[in-house]
C-alpha cells in the first residue's frame, strides 16, 4: 500500500495534522488548521489531501481513558461525516485511537525546549504525528 497518509488531531478550535513521505517511512508535523468552522477545516484537509496526494486520512478517536467514548467523540464523528462527504473519490479515511497522544507530545515539544505559546501552537500537530507513528506501525504503508 504505496501513498502518503495524512493523520488529523481535530478539534473545535484548533486541527493538529501530519503526513508522511509516500513509502510510509517518516512522519512530519504540518501547520495546524485554526478554525471554528467544520466546513472550513474540512475545506483545508480536503485541499491537503489534493495537493500532497494523499492516499488515506487517519483521525484520531478521543476515547477516554477506560476506552469509552465521551463527548469529543461524538464531535469527530460529526467531522468524520463531513470529510468523508467531501474527500476525493478513492481516499481511504479511517481512524485511530488517540489515547494518550497529547501527553506524548507534551514530552516530545518539551525535548524540543519549545515553551509558552510556541509550543501551544504546535501541540495538536505534534499529537496528529504521534497518532501516524502509531497507525504506520500497526497497519504499515
Amino acid at each position: 500500500m504505496i501513498g502518503r497518509t495524512l493523520a488529523v488531531d481535530y478539534g473545535l478550535k484548533r486541527t493538529g495534522l501530519a503526513v508522511c513521505d509516500a513509502l510510509g517511512i517518516a512522519a512530519h508535523p504540518l501547520e495546524a488548521i485554526v478554525s471554528t468552522s467544520l466546513d472550513e477545516t474540512v475545506a483545508g484537509i480536503v485541499a491537503l489531501v489534493i495537493e500532497r496526494e494523499v492516499k488515506r486520512v487517519v483521525v484520531g478517536m478521543p476515547y477516554l481513558p477506560d476506552g469509552r467514548e465521551g463527548e469529543q467523540v461524538k464531535n469527530v464523528f460529526v467531522f468524520l461525516d463531513g470529510l468523508r462527504a467531501k474527500l476525493p473519490e478513492g481516499v481511504e479515511l479511517s481512524h485511530q485511537d488517540e489515547r494518550h497522544t497529547t501527553k506524548e507530545a507534551r514530552v516530545l515539544l518539551r525535548e524540543t525546549g519549545l515553551k509558552g505559546k510556541k509550543a501551544k501552537a504546535k501541540l495538536d500537530s505534534v499529537a496528529a504525528t504521534v497518532i501516524l507513528r502509531q497507525y504506520l506501525a500497526e497497519h504499515g504503508n
